[in-house]
Parts: C-alpha cells; sequence; structure tokens
C-alpha cells in the first residue's frame, strides 16, 4: 500500500530579512535552509530558544511570508501561492493574538468566521456545538471575550481556529501564560483533536512539558537551521533525563548535610542546587532545596524517599529542565553536528 503524501514537506526553506538603512543596512538568515516532512496525523513540536525561526517558518508554512528560497508544500498547495485555498483547509492559533472580539461573546465571534469560511448556518451551529461538547467549553460561548480567564479564552480560541474542521492545525505558543491546570487541559484538548478527529498538530513552545504531553515527535531549531530531529519517547530517554524536585520543609534544615547524604546513600545522579547549597555555602540553614535527579540512575521516588526523612513537606514540585539546557545538551552530544 502506497505511503500518503506528507501533511507537511519543506525543501531546503529558507527566509532572511533586510534590516537598518543605507550603509547600516545587513541581512539576517532568519531561516536558514530546513528540510523536512510530517505525516497526516502526526503531532510534531517545532521547537528551539528565541529567534530560532520557529515563528518565521510557521508563516511560511501558512502563507503569510514568502520564501526568500526553497520550497514547501502543505496538504498538496504552496502555500504562499495558494494561500486563500489553504486557508479553508489549515487552523491557527497564536497564543499572543486572539482570533475573537473581546466585547463580544465567542458565540458571535464563532458566527462572523464561519461567514469568512463559506460555513452555511447548520454546519456551523453543528460544529460550535460538538466542539463546545467536546472541550467542555459551550457554557463560555454566550460571556463576552473580556470576562472569560486566558484559560478559558484559549478553549474558546482553539474551538475558533477549528470551525472549519481544518487537516491541520499550526500552534505558536499556545499555552503561554496559562496556569499549570490550564496548560494540563489545553494540552489534553490537542491530544483528544488528533486521536477523534485525526487533525495534524504542528506545535511551537517554550515549555518542555508541552512537548512530552502532546508531541509524537520534536524538531529542535537552531540558528534558523534543524539541530535535531527524533521521536519524543527518544528524546525522553536521551535528552530529558533530569528533573528537578523543589521542596519546602516546615522548618529550616541543613541543605549542605541533605546534600551530603544524598550523596552518600544514592550516589551520581542526584545534585543539589538550592539556596544554601553553592550560592551560600557558609549559610546553609533554608527551609527550601531544590534537588536535580538523572531519572536514568534513580527513580524520583526513591530520591523523595531519602529527602522526606528531614523533615515534614508542606510543598514539593517535579519540573522539567528549561528548554535552553535540553538543547545545550544537544549540542554537547556527538550527534549535536548531524543535520536532520
Amino acid at each position: 500500500m502506497d505511503e500518503p503524501a506528507p501533511a507537511i514537506e519543506t525543501d531546503n526553506l529558507q527566509r532572511t530579512f533586510t534590516v537598518g538603512r543605507r550603509s547600516r543596512r545587513r541581512t539576517i538568515e532568519a531561516v536558514t535552509g530546513i528540510s523536512f516532512a510530517v505525516r497526516p496525523g502526526e503531532r510534531l513540536a517545532f521547537i528551539g530558544p528565541n529567534g530560532a525561526g520557529k515563528s518565521t517558518s510557521i508563516k511560511m508554512l501558512t502563507g503569510i511570508l514568502h520564501p526568500t528560497g526553497g520550497a514547501a508544500r502543505v496538504l498538496g498547495l504552496v502555500p504562499w501561492n495558494d494561500r486563500l485555498a489553504l486557508t479553508r483547509r489549515i487552523g491557527a492559533l497564536f497564543g499572543q493574538r486572539s482570533q475573537l472580539w473581546n466585547e463580544l461573546p465567542p458565540r458571535d465571534g464563532y458566527r462572523m468566521l464561519g461567514a469568512i469560511h463559506g460555513l452555511d448556518t447548520a454546519t456551523l451551529e453543528a460544529n460550535v456545538s460538538d466542539l463546545g461538547e467536546r472541550f467542555a467549553a459551550a457554557d463560555l460561548f454566550d460571556q463576552p471575550v473580556r470576562t472569560l480567564s486566558l484559560g478559558q479564552r484559549m478553549r474558546c480560541e482553539l474551538v475558533a481556529c477549528l470551525l472549519h474542521r481544518p487537516a491541520i492545525v499550526f500552534l505558536d505558543e499556545p499555552t503561554i501564560g496559562l496556569d499549570l491546570v490550564g496548560k494540563q487541559q489545553f494540552r489534553d484538548m490537542l491530544v483528544e483533536l488528533n486521536e477523534t478527529l485525526g487533525v495534524t498538530v504542528f506545535l511551537t513552545s517554550h515549555d518542555v512539558a508541552d512537548i512530552e504531553h502532546v508531541a509524537h515527535r520534536a524538531i529542535v531549531v537552531n540558528h534558523g537551521e534543524i539541530i535535531h530531529d527524533d521521536t519524543v519517547a527518544a528524546m525522553r530517554r536521551s535528552l530529558l533525563r533530569t528533573k528537578r524536585i523543589e521542596v519546602t520543609f516546615d522548618h529550616a534544615i541543613d541543605t549542605t548535610e541533605l546534600g551530603r547524604r544524598l550523596a552518600r546513600d544514592l550516589g551520581t545522579g542526584v545534585t543539589m542546587t538550592g539556596p544554601g547549597i553553592r550560592r551560600e555555602p557558609k549559610a546553609s540553614a533554608t527551609s527550601t532545596a531544590t534537588v536535580e535527579v538523572d531519572t536514568g540512575r534513580h527513580r524520583i521516588r526513591t530520591v523523595l524517599d531519602h529527602i522526606l526523612v528531614d523533615g515534614r513537606v508542606v510543598d514539593l514540585t517535579v519540573v522539567d529542565p528549561p528548554l535552553e539546557q535540553v538543547i545545550g545538551e544537544i549540542y554537547r552530544r556527538p550527534t549535536a553536528g548531524d543535520r536532520s
């Protein structure tokens, strides 16, 4: 059986910008030549630090920007040449921009967007009803957008970009500004969208948890080029092995002594990084501590058991390393120079 055509395909896609005036004019290479393919129904995280070329790439793939070199096809269309046809088959959601009108309830905004996409009244109402139920958002549709919390608004924004049943959704930092609960709810909605409707998800984010919980595969870009392309499962095994345990006790503890004991009991793979350890070695009494754990060597539960014997814990959080640390690890690996 023949393989289906890629949902997204790029070949040496490039984009440069000229900035400044006269003698100060210079050329910036935002995207220096990226090539990749995305299968229909895939969930892809397209990640990298600020200025890596992520947003520029999305703007070319959605037809907003013309490239200065290379080629791309999205659903068989050239985005910048067939933008009108493409907009009827893709959805886009940018965390910093709204498709809805602040003073109107989402339902009124949906009617206007439905007209833009050429949806008849019956189809629009059916889609709004289905998406409202699917994302538990129907009770928000008749409240002015300005009265909604950020998490509620983002749920309504996601419905807005799905009204016309797109085959691909492009999401640029969709969870920015959301609290922990809101982020998890939004991630669950993206997975639900993909698994039940088969929508291809193209996601950019600075949040490692977005990548781990949503994507099947991750492409890492930096300085406009791809430096890593692999499954998230493989990335988790090789690059996301570090977790941070941030713990607060109900009384001051000697974190220096705690660090020594963890090293004695657990050996390598556990590092104290909290106050009183590296920055303030002479003032080690504190009620907070941060422990970095190599999960390839130790289970989080094992480390927690050794921490909890030191006193009553009033707060405890296990978090991922920052994305910059993950990208730095890619550079340090022998395969960092390989181009996918």
